[in-house]
């Protein structure tokens, strides 16, 4: 979990950079939201992924009971940003981390949404998508996503205990520190 404003505010910079590229690249980026300023706020519980003192990407999970598109409680990664210019290495490890965490929670689900302004056949959104599907990730269509209303490609991907993941990943994220989400706020 981050936990200290250095990296809050590391995680607010990482976003940034994460929306310059994506504009730079002609990808849809959250029309609505100050997303930096939700990492910078002490009150979100966001969580990072380090390698070797360097933020790699950054998230915020919650149990959700369930979203408008999905029976059941799940884990939602939301608002997840990676560093741009990193390996979908840094996917796949957040794909197994993410479902370890959901089983250790007793939830069957992660959910996630993506920002698709086009059909989802479409490029560029198409290529991540097969991308994603490769790392157990399945499509659950697309419609309105979460605060913002942006049309989103909708992401489940079972829960599964992965023991051996510590060998990876150092987790010190606490599952009691999961909240439920509030969709309330912004």
């Amino acid at each position: 979990m981050l936990r200290t404003d250095a990296e809050r505010a590391e995680a607010a910079a990482l976003v940034q950079d994460r929306q310059r590229w994506l504009t730079l690249c002609g990808l849809p980026v959250p029309a609505q939201a100050d997303v930096p300023a939700l990492f910078r706020d002490p009150h979100t519980n966001s969580a990072g992924l380090f390698e070797d003192g360097k933020l790699l990407a950054c998230m915020v999970p919650a149990h959700d009971p369930g979203l408008s598109w999905g029976e059941g409680p799940c884990l939602r990664l939301g608002r997840l940003h990676t560093l741009p210019g990193q390996p979908d290495d840094i996917t796949r490890l957040i794909a197994l981390w993410a479902s370890d965490l959901a089983a250790r929670q007793s939830l069957p689900l992660v959910r996630a949404e993506i920002l698709a302004r086009h059909a989802l056949q479409a490029e560029p959104i198409a290529a991540l998508l097969r991308r994603l599907t490769d790392m157990g990730w399945d499509v659950r269509g697309s419609g309105p996503g979460g605060r913002e209303g942006d049309r989103v490609a909708r992401l489940e991907l079972t829960a599964e205990h992965r023991p051996r993941l510590s060998t990876l990943i150092s987790c010190q994220t606490h599952a009691p520190h999961l909240a439920v989400e509030d969709r309330s706020s912004t």
